[in-house]
């Protein structure tokens, strides 16, 4: 019967690190990331990056916290391709950001999970800068994060990140879309590319079908096919609470993720009212268009796949329009009114 050959030097090579974990090595990862983390620290982050839990002071008993979670998914492919990580770090916390943004709620701290094969230090800190560049310019605390080291389970050079948020909204402020009614306006801002969704069908039309590397132009820009699927996801913070901050009344807003506008924009709607929106007001983004003409995919489909340029919605009564061409333009943010709201069923339809 044959017996496992022993280690040379136990010294040498440990038997977790033979067997595809070095703990060694991801410990030296995490040590070399601990001084960008510290930068995102806000006046509520009590203690540290180190120990078992984050600790964060409450916001105050009239505050309501909101918390989402979610992952970068198959964008992470093309990083891969790229050999560029850092604006998927961006991508989660931007995407989180927008997702609590929704209901009126200004992100407190961030939480982040990696899993990987194996920890490769530059890859790492690559991740973890992108990570905290959203985070200080969203302005909440990177608290704490997993990094976990897992051969067998993800392929080698692979990893996946997800993210979790935790934000808070005043109790009074909570912005829910039951106020949304008929006659509203609804206006978008431009996302700047295809966000964290539809890169499964993405990747499809330009690798597969296509043939395309990611370093070839993509036919009608100055960008190559990978600087334009690693867009980062925009955050609207910004937008949003300068709304907010002029007296904007904002009765409901979406961000248009996997499913589109049908899916995402119906969350906030009231079970009477429809969402119209007339996509002849604005032009999809080149690289949506090369998706639909080389992929061929349906019109109605590249809208429920992807965001088609429009990266977040918010509804407003009509009364409200100049309010918001006076706050967008005071900060240089673009917007398109793409719709209105009409008497139905708590769908979206379109004109166009």
């Amino acid at each position: 019967m044959n017996t496992p050959k022993k280690p040379e030097s136990s010294s040498k090579s440990s038997a977790y690190a033979q067997a595809g974990v070095n703990i060694d090595d991801k410990m030296s990862a995490l040590k070399t990331v601990k001084e960008l983390v510290a930068t995102t620290k806000t006046v509520n982050v009590i203690g540290g990056i180190g120990s078992f839990g984050g600790l964060f002071r409450s916001p105050g008993k009239n505050s309501i916290l909101v918390s989402s979670t979610d992952g970068v998914g198959t964008k992470l492919k093309v990083a891969a391709m790229m050999k560029k990580h850092d604006t998927v770090g961006q991508d989660i916390v931007n995407h989180c950001v927008n997702d609590i943004l929704v209901q009126g709620a200004k992100p407190l701290f961030f939480m982040d999970y990696v899993g990987t094969s194996k920890v490769d230090g530059q890859v790492f800190r690559e991740i973890v800068s992108g990570l905290c560049k959203a985070c200080k310019e969203n302005g909440m605390a990177l608290l704490g994060g997993e990094t976990a080291e897992m051969p067998g389970l993800y392929p080698a050079g692979e990893y996946d990140l997800v993210g979790t948020i935790v934000g808070c909204v005043d109790k009074e402020k909570l912005i829910t879309g039951k106020s949304i009614r008929a006659g509203d306006a609804i206006i978008g801002f431009p996302s700047g590319g295809l966000q964290t969704n539809g890169f499964s069908l993405a990747r499809r039309v330009f690798f597969d079908m296509c043939m395309l590397s990611p370093q070839d132009r993509l036919p009608g820009t100055n960008q190559t096919v990978g600087g334009a699927l690693l867009a980062v996801h925009k955050s609207f913070l910004k937008p949003v609470m300068k709304l907010l901050e002029r007296g904007v009344k904002i009765n409901g807003m979406a961000h248009i993720t996997g499913g589109g506008f049908p899916d995402n924009i119906p969350r906030v709607l009231p079970k009477a009212c429809d969402a119209e929106i007339d996509r002849k007001t604005w032009d999809p983004p080149v690289v949506f268009q090369f998706i639909e003409r080389m992929g061929h995919v349906d019109r109605d489909e590249m809208y429920r796949v992807f965001n088609m340029g429009i990266g977040f919605v918010a509804i407003i009564p009509k009364k409200e329009l100049p309010k918001v061409k006076s706050a967008m333009a005071a900060i240089k943010q673009p917007y398109v009114e793409i719709g209105v709201v009409r008497k139905g069923t708590g769908k979206v339809r379109y004109v166009n």
